[in-house]
């Protein structure tokens, strides 16, 4: 059934409902200790802005509009009611890995990030074995590389790695040229290559499974302006898709699972389970796994959270500054497509069918 949508909030509305927190990591992720979001109250329930403070104003839009879909506008009808999510590893050392995995009860699909910067190959290795080591045989093992590698190292890194039964590997290589040589180079070996940046870090988040370049997409609501997008670039790309969060509140995790509760065929565990990461939540009932599932709800803030966790003064004016010129820049982009703020500009693409081989 059609879906009325609400008009797109006035900046004074989303500054008014706006608080700017800072949360502190249980262990060093992405390069930082703290993540900083700003959350809104929304009409829908609670929703984040959280774009990475590196992110341009313009990579922005898509976050901005993303919240805004997830606050302002209804969501589209659930096909379930948890998601089964994987851990995450981030590029610890060897003997901080079973202390991070605990944090992820009863979940049977490890993520590791690998290719960090200034570490080694064989710091991967040992990572990855003592992640096989704490799961055990059943359980699945899938590397993120963030597009560290080239093509040679990624392919060298794949063989050196793939004793360890890898489920697939995310994002190994840049480019899209590069991501589609690698997996030429390793399907051999049976070992899928996944997109990420490659998705959502592009003006066509189609081109890559047009081309061939990725066995399955890592779909994230807010980069791709939301659910409603994201399940839009889902329907076009034809491929399996695992739904994944950018280190979120537990807020912003719950845009997540809404969007992969939407998504008829879920073949894959779901990169859900950061909140794990987090030290402080701005919920009462934040989103960690049980028995390695996450619940599909809008967790309540809990008001007095939010405010133990405020930022500083200076970095509540930095965000509030960036929201006003990512708003503007989304304002432009709605007045010059005529589409609704939250409705993504993939919507003008051709379906591209069954999955590329």
């Amino acid at each position: 059934m059609a879906q009325t949508h609400r008009p797109l909030p006035t900046l004074t509305e989303l500054l008014e409902l706006a608080s700017v927190v800072s949360l502190p990591l249980n262990t060093r992720f992405r390069g930082v200790d703290v993540r900083e979001a700003v959350i809104l109250r929304g009409p829908e329930g609670a929703t984040e802005f959280s774009p990475f403070i590196e992110y341009s104003d313009a990579e922005a839009v898509a976050w901005l509009a993303g919240a805004i879909d997830f606050g302002w506008q209804p969501t589209p009808d659930l096909l379930r009611d948890r998601i089964a999510v994987n851990a995450t590893l981030p590029a610890v050392g060897e003997s901080d890995v079973s202390a991070v995995l605990d944090r992820y009860p009863g979940c049977r699909t490890i993520k590791v990030k690998v290719a960090a910067r200034g570490q080694s190959l064989d710091d991967d290795i040992a990572r990855v074995r003592a992640a096989r080591e704490y799961l055990g045989s059943e359980g699945r093992i899938r590397l993120d590389a963030n597009g560290g590698w080239n093509v040679d190292e990624a392919e060298h890194a794949i063989h050196a790695l793939a004793e360890f039964d890898l489920e697939y590997v995310e994002q190994p290589c840049a480019s899209v040229d590069d991501l589609w040589e690698i997996r030429q180079r390793v399907k051999y070996m049976g070992i899928p290559v996944a997109a990420d940046e490659s998705v959502r870090k592009v003006d066509d988040p189609l081109d890559v499974a047009r081309r061939g370049a990725a066995d399955l997409l890592v779909i994230k609501a807010q980069p791709l302006g939301g659910i409603h997008s994201a399940l839009d670039i889902v329907r076009r790309a034809g491929l399996p898709v695992v739904v994944s969060s950018a280190l979120d509140t537990s807020i912003g995790i719950a845009m997540g699972a809404h969007l992969a509760a939407c998504i008829p065929n879920l073949e894959y565990d779901c990169g859900l389970a950061t909140a794990a990461l987090l030290a402080a939540d701005v919920t009462a009932e934040p989103l960690i796994p049980v028995n390695g599932s996450i619940a599909v709800v809008r967790p309540l803030l809990d008001e007095s959270l939010v405010q133990q966790q405020l930022a500083s003064d200076e970095r509540d004016v930095w965000w509030r500054e960036r929201l006003e010129r990512v708003y503007a820049l989304l304002v432009s982009s709605t007045e010059s497509t005529g589409r609704h703020a939250a409705t993504s500009s993939t919507s003008t693409l051709a379906p591209i069918g069954n999955a590329a081989t």
